[in-house]
């Protein structure tokens, strides 16, 4: 079955909403019932299914997190890339970097209010890559 790499654009630390992009190419496979699975092949941003009507719930987990794995802790000796990478590698630990949803009647599974996000982790990001797989 298929495999594509998609690159998800991410100007900034913070939730970005690529369902659309994954849906396309679940569509474009035509295949009817199966298992999308992604994963984020970067050690500083993470993978997440979250919801996606209200935006205060994104603004609330970016804050949450960053509160929890805070910059320029004493305890970080990795710290040649920034103040923000160790927090990040921490953040991508913490939540995850590959998902699995099902494919039901040629679409992806997902619940009225999920969406699939990635989740940049440094403060400047840029390109990411995904691979996503289509299969049985």
């Amino acid at each position: 079955m298929p495999v594509k790499n998609i690159s998800v654009h991410t100007p900034h630390q913070g939730l970005f909403n690529f369902t659309q992009q994954v849906a396309t190419v679940v569509r474009e496979t035509g295949l009817r019932e199966g298992l999308c699975t992604l994963f984020v092949q970067h050690t500083s941003a993470s993978l997440v299914i979250q919801e996606n009507a209200d935006p205060s719930a994104k603004r609330d987990l970016e804050r949450w997190l960053n509160r929890l794995v805070p910059e320029r802790d004493s305890l970080y000796t990795h710290t040649l890339e920034g103040a923000d990478d160790m927090p990040a590698h921490i953040k991508s630990a913490l939540t995850a970097t590959s998902l699995a949803i099902p494919i039901v009647n040629g679409q992806l599974a997902l619940g009225t209010w999920q969406g699939i996000y990635l989740w940049e982790h440094r403060r400047h990001g840029g390109q990411r890559s995904v691979v996503i797989h289509i299969g049985n």
